[in-house]
């Protein structure tokens, strides 16, 4: 950050007054940027036991797939995010939403929130962020072809826990592992 967006002068990198870390402080105007982590919400949105997966029609991860979620607006709350993510992505409706994972991912600085949740209905369709949309079987997830770490994660736990059938509500960090990618 470079200039104010408040006044428009020049900002310095420094610790404020009463602070303990750095910022970007504007010395005309007094304002303190704060920069906070950024909210990706989405659904594990389940169809009779198979849950719906979404190929990404943008980078990152281009072509790979992914749960339909994506990052929280201003004036949302999570739930209402996840399940416009889900409508956005996959063209689906979803209903019975109960918060499932909250992922703390601090050297990216993101907070990602999924909700479990069941599809209205077996109606879906692309979305303009997405090529592909379908419902896997466990069986059938691309392993090796998803997006994201996370995805990985909350995937693997929910198949766990449904053969429980328990869904205790999970927080942490992810499991970090390098997602093997089939060469082109």
């Amino acid at each position: 950050m470079k200039y104010c967006s408040e006044c428009g002068h020049k900002v310095t990198h420094r610790i404020p007054e009463m602070d303990d870390r750095l910022r970007f402080v504007c010395d005309h105007c007094g304002i303190i940027h704060y920069q906070n982590p950024k909210l990706v919400v989405g659904t594990v949105p389940v169809w009779e036991g198979k849950v719906l997966l979404c190929t990404r029609a943008i980078e990152p991860q281009y072509g790979l797939w992914t749960l339909p979620a994506g990052f929280l607006e201003n004036g949302e709350t999570t739930l209402a995010g996840a399940e416009r993510e889900t409508y956005e992505e996959a063209g689906a409706l979803v209903k019975n939403s109960r918060l499932y994972r909250l992922f703390d991912i601090p050297f990216i600085d993101q907070v990602y929130l999924f909700y479990l949740a069941d599809l209205s209905e077996k109606r879906f369709s692309p979305g303009c962020e997405s090529l592909e949309v379908q419902l896997f079987e466990e069986s059938e997830i691309p392993w090796q072809e998803l997006a994201f770490p996370v995805i990985h994660d909350v995937l693997k736990e929910y198949f766990s826990d449904r053969e429980k059938g328990v869904f205790p509500v999970r927080t942490g960090l992810p499991v970090y592992r390098p997602l093997n990618r089939k060469k082109s």
